[in-house]
């Protein structure tokens, strides 16, 4: 079983990783951890490095956790929920999970929400994590 955890270095975010980690290695599964970037010249070469680095960290824990793990670091130009869905899409992943933050009306209405892009649009299962 392939599991995509969105990865964006919050806490609810390490809640997903645990979650996806735990269920995979009750089903036998590998981990996928996928931070999204929009690319362009908006990103800075100290938030990549720093993104990269996370990615490590993560990687390195949920395999010491005996689950097999792939981490990626997209810049395609979408947002976080598009990247997870095709993402999902194009490596053909069973199961995704995301973690959830609580927004307000206003925060929700101008910076949308990936959680609720990814469970809308996913063609797999969601599970979300708060």
């Amino acid at each position: 079983m392939k599991i995509l955890v969105g990865y964006n270095g919050s806490e609810v975010a390490v809640k997903a990783v645990d979650y996806a980690t735990d269920m995979a290695r009750k089903l036998d599964g590998q981990v996928y951890v996928v931070a999204s970037m929009e690319g362009g010249m908006g990103e800075k070469i100290e938030e990549i490095r720093r993104v990269k680095e996370d990615l490590e960290k993560v990687r390195q824990k949920v395999e010491q956790d005996g689950v097999a793990c792939e981490t990626e670091q997209l810049a395609r130009g979408l947002t976080p929920g598009e990247d997870l869905v095709r993402f999902a899409a194009e490596n053909e992943i069973d199961h995704i999970v995301v973690g959830i933050e609580k927004k307000s009306r206003t925060r929700k209405l101008l910076l949308g929400s990936t959680a609720q892009f990814v469970i809308l649009k996913a063609s797999c299962p969601v599970t979300s994590v708060k």
